[in-house]
């Protein structure tokens, strides 16, 4: 009765303070409630809240059970567990879906037969988007995002296709590689793809991509006869391509500069260095577009491993691999500390303060996974 005299925008920012699994179920308490947190009004400003927050993660199990996920909520984490929501199926019209990305509390998804969905894993709400286009055998990278200015979610597809084109030189006959990326985009709610053309590039590392000011990141190779490494963006307003200047001290080889991640809503870099790769440092972008803005923030040593994981993979290899091979960097929180993957199979904290490493896991955490950066909440299109 007392919240029933309160203004209504008292109650809204109320409820948007709470966590996403508690605001579900504040929607039992009564109709009036149920009602409310339905309102397009309280998801945009929940989510907006939320997006402030740590991050928060679904992971995805692939070892020994397949097309299960879990929603991992680093807000409260203790030494070794981290809270964790195991979700309910939903009811696709297919099996054996697979997690391709996250934008604003939503998942993009495909199956086995390239059939792409957009969901919610909380509301269980879900969407079949348009027959992709197709090619032989092929299934393109693909990117899930938002665009701020016309409020439309966005897919591309990018399908690398390398061409033989043959030279003819006196008597020499030589075949040369030339290296060709296209490029399918579908604004969700439209009725097909469409076709933008040809990019020339090779996109290295695709599981590695930043999402910063309405832009995606990816780095990219011009051709097969250089290991030079390329930021390029590519701006969900105008669809266009372009290259990103990167500090020169991070663009001589593409041994060095491998991934990417977002920083505290800045463009961030992941350089290695060393004759194996076993010091790290984190480069960030503090003024987005300025090449002068990069700042070494970063450094990592030690292989990015706990003493644990690092003898295991000496026992399993003979040998001590480079961290590009099976370290990947997923974000920095709040507390400064450092979280990554390691081989997909588990997850790992670095506090650079004390120069410390300490594995996280939860109940029924399985053996292998695929885990994306992801903000709960009860967000649908239309909203």
């Amino acid at each position: 009765m007392m919240m029933d005299r309160l203004p209504r925008e008292v109650i809204v920012n109320l409820l948007s303070m709470l966590p996403l699994t508690a605001l579900l179920n504040s929607k039992l308490v009564c109709r009036a409630w149920r009602t409310l947190i339905q309102d397009p009004f309280l998801i945009r400003k929940h989510l907006d809240k939320a997006a402030g927050n740590d991050p928060s993660f679904i992971l995805e199990s692939n070892w020994p059970v397949p097309d299960q996920r879990h929603f991992i909520d680093f807000f409260d984490h203790g030494e070794g567990e981290v809270v964790s929501k195991k979700f309910h199926p939903i009811n696709f019209p297919t099996t054996a879906m697979s997690l391709i990305d996250s934008c604003n509390g939503l998942l993009c998804m495909h199956d086995s037969s390239r059939r792409v969905f957009v969901c919610n894993p909380f509301t269980r709400l879900y969407t079949e988007l348009p027959e992709l286009v197709k090619y032989p055998s092929v299934l393109g990278h693909l990117s899930f995002g938002f665009n701020q200015t016309t409020k439309q979610y966005k897919v591309i597809q990018i399908v690398f296709r390398r061409q033989l084109r043959r030279v003819d030189s006196g008597t020499i006959s030589t075949s040369i590689s030339s290296t060709q990326s296209e490029v399918q985009i579908l604004t969700v709610g439209s009725p097909c793809w469409r076709n933008l053309g040809t990019i020339p590039y090779r996109f290295i590392h695709s599981k590695s991509k930043a999402l910063v000011h309405g832009r995606f990141h990816w780095l990219t190779r011009p051709n097969n006869n250089t290991t030079a490494t390329l930021l390029i963006s590519f701006d969900l307003e105008t669809e266009q391509f372009h290259e990103v200047h990167m500090p020169d001290s991070c663009c001589n080889s593409d041994e060095y500069f491998r991934q990417l991640m977002v920083v505290r809503g800045c463009l961030s870099a992941i350089v290695f260095r060393g004759d194996y790769g076993e010091r790290v440092e984190i480069w960030i972008m503090k003024e987005y577009g300025v090449k002068e803005s990069w700042i070494k923030e970063i450094r990592i040593g030690a292989y990015c491993l706990p003493p644990t994981l690092l003898q295991q993979e000496i026992l399993d290899s003979g040998s001590v691999l480079r961290p590009t091979i099976f370290v990947r960097f997923l974000c920095v929180l709040k507390s400064g500390e450092i979280l990554s993957v390691y081989k997909s199979k588990a997850l790992v904290v670095y506090d650079p303060r004390q120069g410390t490493f300490r594995e996280l896991t939860f109940p029924e955490m399985p053996d292998r996974f695929k885990i994306v950066v992801h903000v709960g909440s009860l967000n649908w299109l239309h909203n």
